[in-house]
């Protein structure tokens, strides 16, 4: 068996990986540049100058903040659907043999197919964002749910019986904390997804947002810009997968 590698090691790795890709990124800039000289524009120094120059000023802060909160508020209402959701179908048979199917298939179905339908349902705004987030991050999550209940040991629920529980104290005190690790789980595998539905999401009827600046800056043809924006959102991507790592590790060393 492989020796564990320690944290120096890991960390070197990790910097050596960044730097392959970085070495690539200009690879690829330069022999494009030959022919198409606007290439230039995508080099990695120059999406690392104009993703300095942008979060000087303000309204990249103000597209980050708006994306976030969509994230927080899909995620959010993907957790309050999918966890009882989740509890429901892994508590009973008879419900999973009737809503499983329904739902592997409708997990199965891209949430930006919704796009035009969520747009002409709820308007343009935030609304249909919310919609697209939310229908994007409840599988995970109900999924992960249902698997954590139909795993609980049943002599807990016996003894939860035997003590005359009802129905929500033993949700609330027996299913819920024995479950806790699969649902951040889901949360963590939603949090991924969400992230990656949430730019093609901003970009069609908000006027704010990750996503609409990519666009913003295509037609300004602000290709550095451009750039900058993507290596923006994979960093604040990487940054929340961390955070639900780190919850979900705390969580695992405190029980």
């Amino acid at each position: 068996m492989a020796k564990p590698l320690n944290r120096p090691a890991r960390a070197a790795l990790a910097l050596a990986g960044f730097g392959a890709a970085l070495a690539l990124w200009q690879l690829g800039v330069t022999s494009l540049e030959q022919e198409t000289p606007i290439a230039a524009s995508f080099a990695p120094l120059e999406a690392f100058r104009a993703l300095f120059q942008l979060l000087q000023g303000d309204y990249i802060w103000r597209d980050i903040g708006l994306s976030l909160r969509r994230v927080a508020y899909g995620l959010a209402a993907a957790v309050a659907i999918g966890v009882p959701l989740g509890v429901l179908v892994g508590s009973s048979r008879r419900v999973a043999a009737a809503l499983m199917p329904l739902f592997q298939l409708l997990r199965m179905v891209s949430p930006l197919s919704w796009m035009p339908l969520a747009v002409m349902t709820l308007g343009v705004g935030d609304a249909p964002v919310y919609f697209l987030l939310a229908f994007a991050a409840v599988w995970p999550i109900l999924l992960n749910t249902a698997t954590g209940v139909a795993r609980l040991d049943p002599n807990w629920l016996l003894l939860a019986r035997s003590l005359s529980a009802t129905p929500t104290e033993t949700v609330l005190r027996v299913v819920l904390p024995g479950i806790t690790a699969d649902i951040l789980t889901g949360v963590r595998l939603a949090i991924g997804i969400i992230w990656i539905v949430l730019v093609p999401a901003e970009m069609l009827g908000v006027s704010a947002g990750l996503g609409y600046f990519i666009l913003d800056a295509r037609d300004r043809l602000a290709y550095n810009e451009l750039m900058a924006a993507i290596v923006l959102i994979g960093l604040l991507g990487f940054a929340l997968d961390w955070l639900a790592r780190w919850a979900h590790a705390r969580w695992l060393h405190t029980r």
